[in-house]
């Protein structure tokens, strides 16, 4: 797969600099402070999916927190590599891995997915609020509804605010996945990589193929 069209890359970029322009409000000559992301890492192509957008980042998103289910066993090895060639270019880079239940398997029922994903929010909602991210980054994985949910009770609750960007995967041409189909009402971006898709749900960001 390709990576980042450089049209898409341009577009893609100032949407996920908005929490950052939004998040440092300090007086004028004061640093930007970093922006804390968290970052929903799936089994499968997802991982190799938001690995290939994080690479596009800039140094101000650290420390990133990537979360993965505990039966993962493929992306933890992915993100360490990734990471360990990122700290080439940026010394300083800060990431942290942690794991919560599975939310979902491929093909489990909608009935007994409730309560695994009420059982995976026991996990993701303590997480969500030690952490308390400025942004969160995901693409499908059913690991980032509870913990996209959690990040919504916490800014209801007034806790912390967590900009939501979810990117639908390019495996999703006309129909959404089963996550997408449920943050596409709470994310605050939403973008999609097919025209079909847009068409179908108005308030998704096109950008093309972006990964």
């Amino acid at each position: 797969m390709e990576l980042l069209q450089p049209a898409a890359l341009l577009l893609l970029l100032p949407l996920l600099l908005v929490p950052l322009a939004l998040l440092a409000r300090r007086r004028r000559g004061r640093r930007t402070p970093p922006l804390s992301l968290l970052v929903v890492a799936g089994s499968g192509g997802h991982t190799t999916e938001i690995l290939r957008l994080l690479s596009c980042l800039s140094e101000s998103y650290s420390p990133r927190h990537y979360v993965l289910a505990d039966s993962d066993k493929m992306s933890e090895a992915k993100i360490r590599s990734f990471e360990q060639k990122r700290a080439e270019t940026f010394p300083k880079s800060q990431f942290a891995l942690h794991r919560i239940p599975r939310s979902r398997e491929v093909r489990q029922s909608w009935i007994s997915s409730v309560v695994t994903t009420l059982y995976s929010m026991l996990y993701s909602l303590p997480l969500t609020n030690k952490l308390k991210p400025d942004l969160i980054l995901c693409n499908g994985p059913g690991t980032c509804v509870p913990v996209c949910i959690s990040a919504l009770l916490l800014g209801l609750l007034g806790i912390k605010r967590s900009i939501i960007v979810y990117v639908e995967s390019i495996c999703r041409v006309e129909t959404l996945s089963l996550s997408g189909k449920i943050l596409y009402y709470f994310s605050d971006y939403f973008i999609v990589q097919w025209p079909d898709l847009k068409e179908k749900y108005p308030k998704s960001v096109y950008l093309g193929r972006i990964v």
